[in-house]
């Protein structure tokens, strides 16, 4: 661990952060309390944003599986996603209210119960995870506003990594911000090239305050944005596949979690 490390931070006395949420994946389950299995619903239906995934043993493995449907078909063609979410908002169907509104043709098509399962505002948030270096495929954890106002949109991209970037020994991870709705926040975006193998596991995390947030991957610190939303937000952990890039290549497609995290600021 470097100086620009996290870990001594989190555990004694002195620790800055206590753990609030973990996940580590042992039963065969997923624990409803903390995960929604669907991909933004509203905006599709839970049925076609369904989540695939198998989970036991200290991992889940996010799957995009052969038969599987595109989860939008009418605004996103034929994009298939499996992803967990810890809360959804939305208006009533018909409305153009709701979370990540991600084409200006979306409408509200399936009426959503709102849920809060998970949605900090500051903290250090944490994934254990490996991911493929399948071209046409792209895994992430990232975090939206929980957007009950239209200007708490703005996303955290704890990491991002597209198959087509990964290459022996080294891999482009993305991190950083986006703006969407909220005028306070400006585009600060980048892939990082890391000389890591990111199809083993590996460590991916973002410290959250009111200043800045702070992307690090394996313990090390690799980018710092002087900016930083201030409202509640949810995580979003997902695997996401676009036909036609690159070669094709067998099912299922996979994203492998061995845990996710998100630590909340001690009050002193």
């Amino acid at each position: 661990m470097t100086e620009t490390g996290y870990a001594h931070r989190l555990t004694g006395p002195a620790a800055d952060y206590e753990l609030v949420f973990e996940d580590t994946f042992d039963g065969a389950v997923l624990d409803p309390g903390r995960w929604l299995p669907h991909y933004l619903p509203q905006w599709s239906s839970r049925e076609r944003s369904a989540a695939r995934y198998t989970t036991g043993g200290g991992e889940l493995r996010l799957r995009i599986e052969e038969d599987q449907p595109p989860w939008c078909p009418e605004l996103d063609g034929e994009v298939r996603v499996s992803s967990l979410q810890t809360g959804v908002f939305a208006g009533p169907v018909g409305s153009t209210v709701g979370q990540h509104r991600f084409h200006p043709d979306a409408v509200v098509r399936e009426a959503q119960p709102e849920r809060r399962l998970y949605t900090p505002m500051y903290g250090l948030f944490e994934l254990r995870a490996r991911a493929t270096d399948d071209p046409r495929c792209m895994v992430a954890l990232w975090m939206i506003g929980f957007e009950d106002v239209p200007e708490r949109s703005a996303e955290i991209c704890v990491c991002e990594i597209f198959g087509r970037d990964v290459r022996p020994g080294c891999a482009a991870v993305g991190m950083g911000v986006h703006p969407f709705g909220d005028p306070g926040i400006t585009d600060e975006f980048s892939a990082e090239v890391l000389p890591v193998d990111v199809t083993e596991f590996h460590t991916y995390a973002a410290e959250w305050t009111p200043d800045h947030v702070a992307f690090y991957v394996d313990g090390r610190r690799v980018k710092v944005v002087r900016q930083s939303p201030a409202y509640p937000m949810q995580l979003m952990l997902g695997i996401y596949e676009f036909p036609g890039e690159g070669p094709r290549r067998p099912y299922p497609k996979e994203f492998a979690v061995g845990h996710v995290r998100g630590y909340r600021p001690v009050s002193r």
